[in-house]
């Protein structure tokens, strides 16, 4: 196994990574979607509505509800938050991130956007 493929073992071990469909219900029930993809996959892909889009070197910052530049929509450590890359790889990273920083809700999208385009969840552009 190598170093980086052991990493992201250790990291999604601690998360409860959710389905694109559990995604929908977090984002539903008020929680918030980070899209941290960057923009030539957004632009070729699409997004999804009502998804925060902040891409990965900002994430820490935008997402800390202490910060001073952070979102608006970062609203404390106890929002429910799904981060969602292009294929689940990069988000169960930034998850891990996030939750070292006290955003203990903090999660990933199994599959990423991808697997949230092919069930067929809402895109746009």
């Amino acid at each position: 196994m190598s170093a980086v493929d052991a990493l992201l073992e250790a990291a999604r071990a601690g998360l409860d990574r959710v389905t694109p469909h559990r995604a929908a219900e977090v984002q539903r029930d008020g929680g918030l979607l980070v899209d941290i993809r960057y923009a030539a996959l957004r632009e070729r892909d699409g997004t999804i509505p009502g998804a925060l889009i902040v891409e990965r070197n900002e994430l820490e910052w935008r997402l800390d509800p202490t910060g001073a530049h952070r979102a608006p929509e970062a609203t404390g450590h106890d929002l429910p938050v799904v981060v969602v890359c292009n294929e689940g790889y990069a988000s169960s990273l930034a998850a891990v991130s996030l939750r070292q920083l006290g955003l203990y809700r903090a999660t990933d999208l199994v599959g990423g956007f991808q697997a949230w385009r092919s069930a067929g969840l809402p895109v746009r552009g």
